[in-house]
């Protein structure tokens, strides 16, 4: 998905969160339980942004329907590098309900957890204050 992708190349994460469905569901790679909701997942996706370092989208993969798109991006969280994808599925209205990431080697998801996991209550208070 362009735009996505462009906002998040950018940095604008407003613009990334004008794209989420007030009702997107994020599966974490880390985190055993999705996360519903445009709030949280904002804030999730704003903590991610100060955690990866060295960020790039390398691929974008969309199937025939326009509404599944896969983004393969690699980062370093300290000195662990890692690949990932995002996973898109854009709703009726083109906004995108459903936001899947994965991510290894398994190193590089530990760092990921614990780089989030050091944020998460901030994240948390983030994603109240805006719901």
């Amino acid at each position: 998905m362009r735009a996505f992708r462009e906002a998040v190349e950018a940095g604008d994460l407003d613009a990334v969160e004008a794209l989420l469905a007030d009702d997107v569901v994020f599966t974490s790679p880390v985190v055993f339980k999705p996360y519903p909701g445009k709030a949280i997942t904002a804030a999730i996706l704003r903590g991610v942004s100060e955690v990866f370092e060295d960020f790039r989208y390398e691929r974008e993969l969309s199937g025939p329907d326009g509404r599944d798109h896969a983004l393969v991006f690699r980062a370093r969280v300290g000195d662990r590098e890692l690949t990932g994808c995002d996973f898109i599925h854009l709703d009726d209205d083109g906004l995108i309900d459903e936001l899947t990431v994965m991510v290894r080697p398994l190193s590089g998801a530990q760092a990921l957890a614990a780089a989030m996991g050091a944020r998460f209550d901030s994240i948390a208070r983030e994603a109240e204050r805006s719901a």
